[in-house]
């Protein structure tokens, strides 16, 4: 069973890239990514409760009122991850963004398979957990020192630093918690259905509280939903496979090790990304410490799965 996850979380972290660039496009065409976000979020949430219901796992949300409360309430992470990567690829880059999201991924990860908190079977700290993270990490300060003129030359603040590092680090604790809701309501869909539905309530009251504070119009409207590419919805499709795949996978391969995994299809479609300038990003170099650094990270994976 737990060789099925393995490509199933790479597939999946691949996949961000993808709902990044996706929702970027989105952000663009309704000038504002909090209103993208909530949208995507909703494609999301009504993907998943078709998927729920055409599966005859819907009924499982009937037991909903008698859970812990807050096995219900993951999906603020991905309102808060989604609504961080729109606002941090345009100004660091693909890769210099999940690499520093990476971090904070992998950080939160070692700490739950170590401490056992919120459910994740506890693995120890043992030589080849410590050795995988580290490669891991270290890979990530490759890709990121490995931007052209280094970190300096995109000029990301601390305040930005921040942002990636704890976007990074609520995605396994989505998981996790994600993974409790599962044993509660013991349906897979219906669980990433609550999440999404939770992400996109929380994103909607953003976006009006937003709106109530905007004093100005922007300086110019929005291009509108008409002139986005077909593939600007992607975000919804992509971000509710990585969900479903993450709170499914930690119970079985331990968090540090998918997280590991999707690190790694994050990094090898993040470069793709930068190499291409594909999803209307801007284009950038791929250089060899750049590549040195998804090799490390791929390492990292590789000996964190033999821990």
């Amino acid at each position: 069973m737990d060789t099925l996850f393995i490509p199933l979380s790479f597939v999946a972290g691949s996949l961000l890239a993808v709902q990044a660039g996706a929702n970027a496009q989105l952000a663009k065409a309704t000038g504002s990514p909090f209103t993208a976000t909530t949208l995507q979020l909703i494609v999301g949430t009504v993907l998943l409760a078709v998927l729920a219901l055409v599966t005859g796992t819907l009924t499982a949300l009937a037991t909903l009122p008698q859970i812990v409360w807050w096995h219900a309430i993951g999906g603020t992470a991905s309102a808060f991850y989604v609504v961080s990567t729109i606002l941090l690829f345009p100004r660091l880059g693909a890769v210099v963004s999940v690499g520093l999201i990476i971090a904070g991924q992998m950080f939160a990860s070692l700490v739950l398979d170590t401490s056992g908190w919120l459910g994740v079977p506890a693995r120890g700290l043992g030589f080849s957990t410590l050795a995988g993270t580290l490669g891991v990490l270290l890979g990530a300060a490759a890709v990121v020192f490995g931007q052209p003129g280094g970190p300096a030359a995109t000029r990301p603040g601390p305040g930005w630093i921040l942002l990636a590092l704890a976007a990074g680090a609520v995605l396994p604790v989505q998981g996790a918690v994600n993974a409790l809701l599962r044993q509660d309501l013991g349906a897979p869909l219906a669980v990433a259905a609550v999440s999404f539905l939770v992400a996109t309530i929380t994103m909607a009251g953003l976006s009006g509280l937003l709106l109530a504070l905007r004093r100005q119009p922007p300086a110019s409207p929005p291009p509108g939903l008409a002139a986005m590419p077909w593939w600007g919805w992607l975000g919804g499709f992509a971000g509710a496979t990585y969900v479903t795949t993450l709170f499914t996978a930690i119970p079985v391969i331990g968090s540090a090790t998918a997280v590991g995994l999707t690190v790694a299809g994050q990094q090898l479609a993040s470069v793709l990304v930068d190499r291409h300038g594909w999803f209307r990003l801007a284009q950038r170099t791929v250089s060899g410490l750049r590549l040195a650094g998804v090799g490390l990270i791929i390492t990292g994976v590789a000996v964190l799965k033999l821990a």
